[in-house]
């Protein structure tokens, strides 16, 4: 996989470690906890219910007019199906997430682009796609 080499064991363990503080932190109520696990630039992208989203303002703000209390924001599971290593710094990520306890309840999918920078490992890109809901 020719750059990928460098990509080690540690640099899983730190990309999980990052998606298990960023459920942590909403667990607890605090979206700007959260919103350290991704890249602030305004070259982040974020997609979600065929909306596209670019910046770390633009995104933090969608998720403060999304969940304007802490007893709105439920309880997110995040589960991690694969972390594939990209060359040379970057990581791309899939998994499930579920969001109980809340009136925005539901689950889906998400594919996540880490980039490892000055600051760490850090989302650059986000899709998430909601499941239908169930009758």
């Amino acid at each position: 996989m020719g750059c990928a080499s460098s990509f080690t064991d540690t640099d899983e363990r730190t990309i999980r470690g990052v998606l298990d503080a960023q459920a942590a932190a909403w667990n607890e109520g605090d979206i700007e906890a959260f919103m350290e696990g991704y890249e602030r630039s305004d070259a982040l992208v974020f997609t979600s219910g065929a909306q596209i989203r670019r910046g770390f303002d633009e995104t933090l703000a969608r998720y403060r007019a999304r969940y304007v209390d802490t007893d709105g924001m439920g309880t997110l599971g995040l589960s991690v199906l694969e972390v594939r290593p990209l060359p040379p710094d970057a990581a791309l990520v899939m998994g499930r997430y579920t969001l109980s306890d809340t009136p925005h309840a539901g689950g889906g999918l998400f594919t996540l682009v880490f980039q490892r920078g000055p600051s760490g490992w850090r989302v650059i890109h986000d899709h998430t796609s909601a499941e239908p809901p169930t009758r």
